[in-house]
């Protein structure tokens, strides 16, 4: 038992990826104090600050893609979302998020201390993200070109971007935590024994069990529940009659995936009621309901009743479908965690994207569709494996190439994304900034940039794009700028406790010899730790250094350039000190 014990220190004590460095790159944290530091210390230090930086480029990528979309989508349609079935570069958004929360959730929860401390944080930070997704999206802030706030209650959006990201990290998270042995990973038996066996008496868990699970009560209830004819009520902006008017829908169908008749909308209305759904869903572009498709637009002649009714895309049912996202990223962040050649980790990658890319054109072909709306498996697939690869790729240029600096706005942007999307995918900041015009609430300095970019270019499309390029900038600089403030603020806190307690040491001066090559060691060791910390923080800002060290600095030579060291991510959405 104390050697099972001693293992389990040891692994959980090296890096993940390889902490070598190549011939002439200065090691960042090389005073000549440090080789007086205890090995444990310096364990602790790098370790805290590790994060992979792939993953960090990955969701600012992500956070970029969805400004664009929500931003520029309406100037370009095609790359808006879909109306109903399909995908475009828009739909490809939420899984992302999803996949990357999962890969993260690998990383923090390797080695949980105790699952049900752990546990608690994880419910506790699920209710806080679902509140805040409650806040930015029930329907409090009205979003740009209108100044009003608030919220009438009884109509306030239950569900929305957050609240299914928090419903899937919290899932994934329970089973990351609970459905995981304490195994020590050297073979491809102790691999699935880890993830994928767990024995409790004579009852054997899979991890993978939940999934199948989750996809088999997702694929029954979607064909399988029947859907009876239902009203709701319709605008009464759109109609000739004063106030609203009852608008029923005929359905009275099983395995209907169309938009009036799915059993996703049948169970959202059931257990939310049709006045808490998203009032303007994405099928009223569809043909049907626009005379502008993919365009919103006037509706045509003719069209059918169910155009203006309600419809949410986070709803219920599709977002238990979303969980599958995550626990792939799951399976992802297990292969990082324990195949650490780096080219072996980048083709276990790629089969395992390619292979989820395989099955959803599949699945399409036999004739399940992909619709994000639904959340269809096939679109599952599809996104996953597109996740996947796109993570493949950033891994290998950024981790195993080491072509960092080009990417150092994404970085900064990914390591900031909530904050980034609550300003500005929200609107809040866009809206703050229009609060402030001259005598019209047109004449405010966003839609003067805006306006003045379209008559530049002589074109409404191609200056609304440089607009939201220049807003993509904006917030990746604003990343970075958090960044540096952070760890100053970070640096100065740690240099004021030290001052403290120094002050507060040389107030007595009655320590008899022990006690004073303690106080001299403790010293050491805190000078040591700042030192360290200070040059951590610049080398996560900045990346490592390509000049050659001088002086005190130590330089490793005879390394391998592809073996530099990665920094490991933590939950960005959802968690970041998990293991604290």
């Amino acid at each position: 038992m104390p050697a099972q014990i001693a293992i389990e220190e040891e692994e959980q004590q090296q890096p993940l990826l390889h902490s070598t460095t190549t011939d002439g790159i200065e090691e960042e944290v090389v005073t000549s104090s440090l080789s007086n530091e205890p090995d444990a210390l310096k364990r602790k230090l790098i370790g805290s600050n590790q994060r992979l930086l792939s993953l960090d480029v990955f969701r600012g990528l992500t956070v970029a893609l969805m400004i664009l979309v929500d931003d520029a989508g309406g100037a370009f349609p095609s790359i808006n979302h879909a109306p109903w079935f399909g995908v475009t570069i828009a739909d490809f958004v939420m899984p992302f998020f999803l996949f990357g929360v999962g890969v993260s959730i690998s990383l923090v929860f390797k080695k949980a201390s105790s699952k049900s401390l752990a546990t608690k944080k994880v419910v506790l930070r699920t209710v806080k993200l679902f509140l805040l997704g409650l806040f930015l999206q029930g329907g409090y802030f009205h979003g740009r070109n209108n100044l009003a706030y608030g919220v009438d209650v009884a109509k306030i959006r239950w569900l929305g971007v957050l609240q299914r990201i928090s419903i899937g990290y919290l899932l994934a998270s329970i089973m990351e935590i609970w459905l995981v042995r304490n195994v020590t990973v050297d073979s491809p038996t102790a691999f699935v024994q880890k993830y994928y066996i767990q024995w409790l008496g004579n009852t054997m868990l899979f991890e993978m069990i939940v999934a199948t699970l989750l996809l088999s009560l997702y694929m029954c209830l979607l064909y399988g529940l029947y859907v009876p004819n239902w009203e709701f009520q319709s605008p009464s902006l759109t109609l000739s009659t004063n106030g609203p008017h009852t608008q029923i829908v005929h359905c009275g169908v099983r395995g209907s995936l169309e938009p009036p008749c799915n059993a996703v909308g049948y169970i959202d209305r059931y257990f939310l009621g049709e006045q808490h759904l998203y009032q303007r869903p994405v099928y009223r572009r569809t043909k049907e309901c626009s005379v502008n498709s993919p365009d919103y637009g006037p509706l045509p002649p003719h069209s059918p009743e169910w155009c203006l009714a309600p419809f949410d895309p986070e709803g219920i049912l599709s977002s238990l479908m979303a969980v599958l996202t995550c626990i792939v990223g799951l399976h992802f962040g297990h292969i990082l965690l324990h195949h650490k050649g780096q080219m072996h980790r980048v083709v276990l990658w790629s089969m395992s994207s390619f292979a989820l890319l395989f099955s959803g054109f599949v699945l399409q072909l036999l004739g399940i569709p992909f619709s994000k709306p639904l959340y269809t498996f096939s679109y599952m697939c599809i996104t996953a494996g597109a996740s996947g690869l796109f993570l493949t790729i950033i891994f290998y240029i950024v981790d195993v190439k080491h072509f960092r600096k080009p990417v150092v706005l994404l970085q900064w942007m990914g390591m900031n994304a909530l904050i980034i999307y609550a300003l500005a995918a929200c609107d809040i900041f866009p809206a703050a900034v229009q609060g402030f015009y001259w005598r019209s609430p047109e004449n405010n300095l966003v839609d003067g940039l805006e306006s003045l970019l379209q008559s530049v270019l002589h074109s409404s499309k191609w200056g609304t794009l440089v607009f939201v390029l220049l807003e993509i900038l904006f917030w990746c600089l604003v990343g970075g700028t958090c960044l540096i403030a952070l760890t100053s603020s970070n640096c100065y806190s740690l240099s004021l406790k030290m001052a403290t307690e120094k002050a507060n040491a040389d107030e007595t001066q009655s320590y008899d010899t022990e006690d004073n090559c303690g106080d001299r060691s403790t010293a050491s060791q805190e000078s040591t730790k700042f030192q360290l910390s200070k040059a951590l923080a610049r080398r996560a800002v900045y990346g490592p250094s390509s000049r050659r060290g001088s002086g005190n600095r130590r330089v490793r030579t005879n390394a391998d350039p592809r073996t530099l060291p990665s920094r490991l991510s933590k939950v960005s959405l959802a968690d970041d000190d998990s293991e604290k």
